[in-house]
């Protein structure tokens, strides 16, 4: 039998993943059973990798046709073999508390750079564009159209998975 291909096993987590949050909904017959497992990613991840492993992160932000649903991963082989400093500019961005209140707020709906000054906490204009630049270099904001800025779809999730572990355990 052929070696199943990265992307072959990840679209087999997905859906494993999918029908195992259907079985452990809250309110659900399953759910009322006891069969919610709280380790169920790490269980299918369990059951999908080879090797020394891997890393998977995903989330779903909203719900119905408008909700965000992201995941990717990566076999720990791959990140083995990585420079990890080629990262440090994208985490270096993330390593101002300024930067991530900016985050903050335009993920919270301030989006332009004229209504983040209007809050004392980002300092002077220069400066929050001083941020904003660093923030969009590194991929953490777009600009959406002229002097409007998002935290684009594809790095809000992964933004959210490197907050999350910067907070340890629960």
């Amino acid at each position: 039998m052929a070696e199943k291909t990265t992307e072959q096993r990840l679209a087999e987590l997905e859906a494993r993943v999918a029908a195992l949050e259907t079985r452990g909904t809250p309110g659900t017959e399953a759910d009322a059973a006891g069969d919610h497992d709280p380790f169920f990613a790490l269980n299918a991840l369990k059951q999908h990798v080879a090797g020394d492993g891997g890393v998977v992160f995903a989330g779903v932000l909203g719900s119905g046709p408008q909700a965000l649903e992201w995941q990717q991963g990566l076999p720990a082989e791959r990140l083995d073999a990585e420079d990890w400093s080629r990262r440090a500019a994208s985490l270096d961005a993330l390593g101002h508390p300024v930067r991530l209140r900016l985050l903050q707020a335009v993920r919270q709906g301030t989006d332009t750079v004229a209504a983040l000054a209007e809050r004392s906490e980002f300092g002077t204009t220069g400066q929050i564009y001083h941020h904003v630049n660093l923030l969009s270099a590194a991929g953490w904001l777009v600009a959406v159209r002229r002097g409007h800025y998002a935290v684009p779809p594809e790095r809000l999730v992964p933004l959210l998975v490197i907050l999350t572990a910067a907070g340890g355990p629960a």
